[in-house]
Parts: structure tokens; sequence; C-alpha cells
């Protein structure tokens, strides 16, 4: 069960439990470093384009949308992050059915991204370097259950190869002390999640789960990839 993202429209101000895990928060940054570039890649194009801008969309499932979003949404490059449910159905992309962890969905994020700023590989870069644990088996953190797994949602096939590679690649260079449970699976549908869930971690950022577990998230990404740092995130709210 999600602690905090569980009952989101409530906020519960949990001092004690704070003032307990906000260390916990900190030490995640400053135990982050940045992991290898993926071998397998293509390289953002520069070439100059006219008309409307191109775009990409990448997938990702890291546990609670919440952070995932966060990040990306202050990476150069990216778009938009929208906050949302893979793996299931339509009639199952409701955040207290997911929750339950029947529905088949995970928690997930669709970027979509600039491929003249920033290549996919480097979006993978950053997911596995601040955004999660992937050798957390059906979990991150304090959130546990199915709808919390990391996966990749390959919207094609070139993205599938190139994020199975770059898990071979983290796992032959021992980068983690277990292996990685990230599965790669090819996108059947994204669905956005409720209203109240987009820009969380702009519109709460005292809150207590925001404060401990994501916030450090961001630190991290502005702290070792200073270069594609956004100081301003794109919100799904201004699209």
């Amino acid at each position: 069960m999600h602690i905090l993202c569980r009952n989101a429209l409530k906020v519960t101000v949990l001092a004690v439990i704070s003032m307990v895990l906000i260390p916990a928060g900190a030490a995640l940054a400053e135990r982050a470093h940045v992991l290898p570039q993926p071998v397998l890649d293509t390289a953002p194009n520069q070439a100059a384009s006219f008309g409307t801008p191109p775009k990409q969309v990448a997938v990702l499932a890291g546990g609670c949308f919440w952070g995932i979003q966060g990040v990306f949404q202050h990476v150069k490059g990216v778009t938009s992050a929208v906050s949302g449910y893979s793996g299931g159905t339509a009639e199952t992309a409701q955040y207290e059915i997911v929750s339950a962890g029947s529905s088949g969905h995970a928690e997930a994020v669709e970027i979509t991204y600039d491929p003249r700023q920033i290549s996919f590989g480097k979006i993978l870069q950053i997911f596995f370097s601040v955004g999660l644990d992937p050798t957390q088996l059906n979990r991150q953190g304090p959130d546990t259950g199915i709808q919390y797994r990391s996966e990749i949602f390959a919207t094609n096939a070139q993205q599938a190869k190139i994020a199975s590679a770059y898990i071979a690649q983290l796992d032959a260079a021992k980068v983690y002390n277990a292996p990685i449970v990230t599965k790669v699976s090819m996108l059947s549908a994204f669905y956005p999640a409720e209203d109240y869930h987009q820009d969380f971690m702009q519109r709460h950022p005292k809150y207590p789960y925001i404060v401990i577990f994501d916030l450090p998230k961001v630190k991290n990404l502005k702290g070792i990839f200073p270069d594609l740092y956004r100081h301003d995130p794109v919100r799904v709210a201004q699209r």
C-alpha cells in the first residue's frame, strides 16, 4: 500500500514520521551517482528542421509516478511528462482500482521529448541513475505491489532493443549489488491518471512523501546531470 499516495487528497501532516524519515531521503541524494551511458543508442539529431518540432515518446514505470514525473519535468528536451497507467485495460485505469494491485497496470509516466535535444538512451540513463532502484521487485521504496514495479514500455522495436541492451550492460558492469528486475515490454496503451495526480510535486512541494522520497531525486538530477537540468519544470497544466 502506498503510504501517502493512497490518500493523495488528504493532506495530513505526519510531523513525527517526517522527522524520522527526512534524513533517509537526504541520504538518497548523497549516494546517487551517474551510471554508464548506453552503448547502444541513437545520438540526438541536431539537424535544423522546419515546421512542427519532432517528438518521440517514452513510457517508464518506476514506483510512484509522482517522483518519475517530477524528475523528467526538470529535464531539458522533455516537452511533456504525464502520470498515468500502463499494462492493463482502459476499464481498470483508475487509481483506486490500480492501487488494489490486481489490474495489471503499473503507475507509469508518458515522457514526450524532442529527439534533437535528448536521446532515448539518455532518458534511460537518467531513469536508472536518479529515478529508482531497479533491483526491487514489485516495489519501490515504501510502496509495494505490482503497480509499483519497474518497467519500460517500449513504443517501438528500437526502444525495446536499446532498453534490453542497456539493462544487460548495467548488469554486466555490476553497478548494483543485485540483478536488475526492470522489465521491458511493448506498450499496448497509456492512460493518463486523474487530474489531482498531475504536477503533484510542483503543487505540493511540502507534502511529506514528496519531501522524503521524491525531492532527493530532483536534487540528484541537478547534481549529476547539470547540463540537462531545467530549473522551471514543464507542467501538464500548461499544455
